[in-house]
């Protein structure tokens, strides 16, 4: 087994009686529904259906004092904090960033420790565990699971190959939709719940099949194009690389343009380098731009 520490990441807690019902209001998953040591995969959205943060919602058991933990990127937790606050109104939540708390990643086995929370993340069963734990711990709870602490960097490669992208290297916060960001094919929405924030947007997305955007996993021949780089079919700009790992890496790509460029046997060049869909990817891209 493998584990590396997270230190892109940071967690809130939200406690007090209405937590459940105030998170189930705003988040896109079913907050209902989750049970203690358990996790889902949720974001907050604009009103108008935009991204404004992704993360991983778990309760804890009552035995170790109930409430709600947020697992999310470091750097969005004080805004989302915020956020949270303004739409709390009357409830009694408390609502409180954990400064001391790290998340570890662990993966390739199974396990658990005495020293943190840890529960199964929710996106894809290869992506292993996760733990909430104080940072300063976070060695000890690493050998309860009897894996090999790593750098991040290691974690970083097994999400990549995973196909699963990160907020603020495969999007940006802000300017996508869900969709675009594969929260719908990674559980991170549920489409039978009652409201929440920027519901009515995405719905009618799903409804209508008409995602514009997709990430993709894609690969090289040699060494991947740097983030940020534009991809091409021809003439015409297609989509952005995202993060890599060697020969493999995630680009946001255009459904329609890459679909036609697919169907006219154009290259995709990104930074000049030929790339291609990944092998398991090509079908469904083919899928979502039939839908279009």
């Amino acid at each position: 087994m493998k584990a590396a520490l997270l230190t892109d990441r940071g967690v809130l807690r939200i406690a007090g009686e209405p937590a459940r019902h105030f998170l189930n209001n705003l988040v896109t998953a079913n907050i209902e529904t989750l049970t203690p040591g358990h996790a889902r995969y949720a974001a907050l959205l604009t009103p108008q259906g935009k991204l404004l943060a992704d993360f991983f919602v778990v309760e804890a058991p009552e035995a170790d004092g109930g409430g709600f933990f947020i697992d999310a990127p470091k750097a969005l937790v004080p805004d989302l904090a915020q956020k949270l606050k303004f739409y709390k109104l009357r409830a009694k939540v408390d609502i409180d960033p954990l400064d001391a708390m790290a998340v570890l990643a662990v993966w390739d086995g199974e396990g658990t420790t005495e020293y943190g929370l840890d529960f199964r993340d929710p996106r894809l069963p290869a992506l292993g565990q996760r733990v909430l734990v104080p940072g300063d711990v976070a060695q000890e709870a690493a050998k309860d699971f009897g894996a090999e602490l790593v750098d991040i960097a290691e974690y970083e490669a097994h999400r990549i190959a995973l196909g699963v992208p990160r907020g603020g290297v495969d999007f940006i916060y802000g300017e996508v939709f869900p969709h675009d960001a594969d929260l719908d094919k990674l559980g991170g929405v549920d489409f039978r719940k009652g409201c929440f924030i920027g519901q009515e947007v995405v719905s009618r997305v799903e409804h209508r099949g008409t995602a514009r955007n997709r990430i993709v996993p894609v690969e090289f021949e040699a060494h991947a194009a740097e983030d940020g780089t534009v991809v091409m079919a021809g003439d015409k700009i297609v989509g952005t690389m995202g993060s890599s790992a060697g020969r493999l890496g995630l680009a946001m790509l255009r459904v329609d343009r890459v679909a036609d460029a697919m169907a006219a046997g154009v290259p995709l060049l990104a930074g000049g380098i030929p790339m291609t869909l990944r092998k398991g990817a090509v079908a469904d891209f083919l899928k979502d731009a039939g839908a279009r």
